[in-house]
Order: C-alpha cells, then structure tokens, then sequence
C-alpha cells in the first residue's frame, strides 16, 4: 500500500467490505445510466421533436427553439442541486437518489406521450416544457449525489478509478442513446420517425427505471455520511455553508467543469443533429459515429481516473483543458471542409479523447474539493451552475452562432471561450489527490 492510501486508511477512511462496496457502485452506476439516458435523448432526437413540437417553415428557427426547451432543463439544474443536495446531506444520499430516479421516469414517460402540436396546440409544448424542467431538477440532484456517494465508497488511493465509473455509466448512456438513433434512423423512413419512431427511446426510459429504483432501495448509505451522523457533523443548512465556508472550492467546481459540459454536448449532444440539418450528412451515419466516438470515451474514462490515482489530477485535467482551446477550430474547419461520415468519425474520436482525459479524475476531484457534511450540495451547486451555462445552451449558442455569422465553423468560439475559463481554474486550484476526505 502507498503512504498516501496509508494515511487515507489512518485517517478513518472508508473500511468497508468487497460485496457491500460493490453492490453499492453497481447500484449507483445503473442508476446514473438510467438517469442520464432519459435526460441525454432530447437532444438526440432534437429535429424530430422540433417537427411536433415547433412547426415552422425556417428549419433553422424550429431547431432553436426546441435547442432552447432541452436548455430549459438545464436552468432546473441548479435549483435540483441546492434542494436535492441539502436533502442528501441531511437525510443521505441513499434516499437523494432513489428520489432522483423516480422523477426522471415520470418526466420521461409524459415526453414519450405528449401529443403533438396538430393535436392539441400550445398544451404540447408547453408541456413538453415541463417534463424537460422536471428532468432538470432531477438530474441536479443526481449527477452530484452519485459522484460523491461512488467517491465516498472507494477504498483508500483509488477514488479516480471508482470516481470514474459515475462518467463510464454517463458514458453508457451516451452510446445507448446513439445506438437507439441510429437503429431508428436506419430501420424507419423520414416521416415515420417523425410519426412516431423518436417516442420509443423515452418509453424505453421509463421502462428501465424501476430497475434503477430497485437497486438503489437495496443499497448501504455511504461510510463517509455514516461517519458524519455518528459523529453529529451533519449540516443542519448544507446550502449556507456551502456558500460561506467553501465559495473558492464552489467557484473552482464552476470553472473546471465548463470545458467538459461545452466539449460533451457540443461534440456528442449537438454535433449529430449538426451533421445532418448543416452538413447533409445521413441521420444513420452520423449517430453511428457518434456511438464509436462515445465507446472510446467510455473505453478510456476509467484509464484516465485510475492513471490520475498514480500522478495526481492536476495533469490530466490540463490535457482536455488546453487541447479543446488549440484544437477545436482546426476540428471544425477540418469537418466543414470535408463534410462525410468518416471525416465525422475522426473530429469526434479526438474530442472524446480529450474528454476522458476530464471525465476520468472529475467525480474525484470534485469531491476532494468539500467536506462530507456539504459535499452532495456544494458539489452539485458548483458543477450544476456550470453545466446550466456552459453545458445546455451548448446547443443553442452554437445554432444561433451559426445563423448570425452564417459560418458553420462558428461553434468553435464558445468550446475554445470554455477552455480558456478551466484551463486558468486549473492552474490556480489545489491539488489534493489522496487527500483525506474530511
């Protein structure tokens, strides 16, 4: 064993046997796929929502418009955060969680249903408004919640590693969403999908969730909150706290996640609809990039999170933070220049190259950033706001960039603005590797 996983050990780190340890990270980890999958389909099926939900003869404008309902969901993050966050810190994350799960299915399930605009008018989506901000406010609570509850969980020197299996089911998710369109794409016609072949994957959403509540309801609370009820240390107001005692690590939790929140969801979330309604690439070929993409993500998170367990978090977090700042313009002209499939392919291997390289380290480094008595609220808070701005008018900001510069190179600009925000949160935070949680 290292000195350092021997002072974690030392320090009343988590001693908690194989089976419970496991049981509770896969838990956590089909929980978080379900979660994520529910929430990530929006975007994917972003052209077909905007025909049922958004009519309108400019292509262009019914695409914002519905880029700017998936955004809404995001705006509901922050507020997820603080009211789910305070709840897991008094409470435990155990409950937080199962909580989490049970509002993305319902929100999920009415997506699936809603009628169409031609159906029922304005009530479509407006409604389709309100399941994307319950989703929101799940998702809040739930991106943070697992991170720590996982982190929480690892056994001493291997907090990346564990950490990472939150972004490897994010991952998971990613690719079934893909996979899920671009089946879809190839096996139905344009005006099918349309019809009705993009509601399946939010029914199919819903039908996996009971699994994800089971599994949480069957699962340990973490031994990091454990220790902070024995000892009476809970927060009796985590939000408060959050914000008085720990603003740097809150604001640090805001810049280091920008990079990553714009990289994901301009390069995964944004990038198939923009092959297709921008560069005519074919629907089927472009989500079947994306799914490749995806799998090498999810193949090297872990590689990533257990390598920044061996030489600290700090280097690899620079790699995603610099490389998104030097090479997405290049990317971008590259991908216009030479609009096809395998193109396509390479532009988004090499941005979720860069991304494990963040994706791996986060969950951990994030939660070395707070004590366990606010660590589920000041998490989520920081990391939400950031995914709110940065994150899910990705999107949007990079359509509406293209329409006022009328150059498909445009979305570029606010990846590398992104990377330049982490790249100095980088540079001036604290590296705490090993570091006893509390």
């Amino acid at each position: 064993m290292s000195q350092a996983a021997m002072g974690l050990a030392q320090a009343g780190e988590s001693i908690v046997d194989v089976r419970t340890r496991r049981r509770a990270i896969i838990s956590c980890a089909i929980g978080n796929f379900v979660e994520l999958f529910d929430f990530l389909i929006f975007g994917l099926f972003a052209a077909q929502i905007a025909a049922n939900f958004f009519p309108r003869t400019d292509p262009l404008a019914s695409m914002l418009a519905t880029f700017a309902t998936y955004g809404v969901g995001f705006v509901m993050r922050p507020v997820g955060a603080i009211v789910i966050g305070a709840y897991g810190d008094r409470k435990g994350r155990k409950s937080a969680l199962v909580l989490t799960v049970g509002l993305m299915a319902a929100a999920t399930a009415l997506t699936g249903l809603v009628p169409s605009y031609a159906a029922i008018g304005i009530a479509a989506p407006l409604l389709l408004v309100l399941c994307r901000l319950v989703q929101g406010f799940s998702t809040g609570g739930e991106w943070g919640g697992a991170a720590a509850f996982l982190v929480e969980f690892a056994p001493p020197g291997k907090r990346g590693l564990i950490g990472s299996i939150h972004q490897v089911s994010v991952g998971l998710a990613l690719i079934a969403g893909l996979l899920s369109a671009a089946l879809l794409n190839s096996w139905l016609d344009k005006e099918s999908m349309i019809a009705w072949g993009w509601r399946i994957p939010f029914l199919l959403g819903f039908a996996l969730a009971p699994v994800g509540l089971y599994l949480r309801a069957r699962v340990a609370e973490s031994p990091a909150f454990s220790r902070t009820v024995e000892r009476k240390q809970v927060a009796t107001n985590p939000v408060v706290e959050a914000f008085t005692r720990h603003p740097l690590p809150v604001l640090a939790a805001f810049g280091l996640a920008a990079v990553g929140t714009v990289g994901n969801y301009t390069f995964n979330i944004f990038m198939p609809s923009y092959a297709v309604s921008q560069l005519k690439i074919a629907g089927s070929t472009s989500f079947t990039s994306g799914t490749i993409a995806a799998i090498v993500l999810t193949v090297l998170t872990p590689v990533a999170g257990a390598l920044s367990d061996k030489v600290g978090r700090k280097p690899l977090l620079l790699v995603p933070a610099i490389g998104y700042g030097v090479l997405t313009y290049p990317l971008f002209t590259y991908l216009v220049g030479s609009p096809n499939g395998t193109t396509l392919m390479i532009v988004q291997v090499i941005a979720n190259v860069l991304l494990a390289c963040l994706a791996g380290p986060l969950c951990a480094v994030l939660s070395e950033f707070f004590p366990t008595k606010v660590r589920f609220t000041a998490l989520s808070i920081g990391y939400g706001l950031s995914v709110t701005l940065f994150g899910g008018f990705a999107p949007f900001i990079a359509t509406y960039l293209i329409g006022e510069t009328g150059s498909p190179v445009a979305p570029a600009y606010f990846v590398i603005f992104a990377a330049i925000i982490s790249t100095i949160t980088i540079f001036l935070m604290k590296d705490r590797t090993n570091a006893p949680l509390d």
